[in-house]
């Protein structure tokens, strides 16, 4: 929840997102390995974020990124980003879950169908090629 914030944040006012990590994770009472494993995906989100938007674009052909819902963009990069980038840190399966309870709670009326679309579609590209972008 904290690395989705922050992703937002950063995303809708451009404030840096390890002091943005840092003040949520306190806010949440969030720390130790949770707050490190934040941080790290926050900044694994920023550091491949151009090729986790284009994944999202090629799945999305009909939705824009500029058009999306920041919670649904953002909520897929997270899941993109731990399930297909850094080595696969979370099985595909696992981070779809995940992106959905998120959307479910942050997301508008039809982000559920959206992400889990999304997402669906990524992982059907990638049989017996987890953790990888193309």
């Amino acid at each position: 929840m904290v690395a989705l914030q922050a992703l937002y944040e950063n995303d809708a006012v451009a404030h840096a997102v390890t002091a943005v990590c840092r003040r949520l994770a306190e806010q949440n009472e969030l720390a130790g390995d949770s707050l490190d494993y934040a941080v790290k995906l926050v900044a694994a989100v920023i550091r491949d974020r151009e090729a986790i938007d284009n994944e999202i674009s090629s799945a999305a052909p009909s939705w824009p990124l500029t058009q999306m819902a920041r919670v649904d963009k953002n909520v897929l990069r997270l899941a993109i980003c731990e399930a297909f980038v850094d080595n696969a840190a979370v099985p595909a399966r696992v981070a779809i879950n995940e992106a959905i309870e998120l959307t479910k709670t942050f997301g508008g009326e039809s982000s559920t169908k959206f992400v889990n679309g999304v997402l669906a579609t990524l992982a059907d590209r990638r049989p017996g090629r987890p953790g990888t972008l193309p």
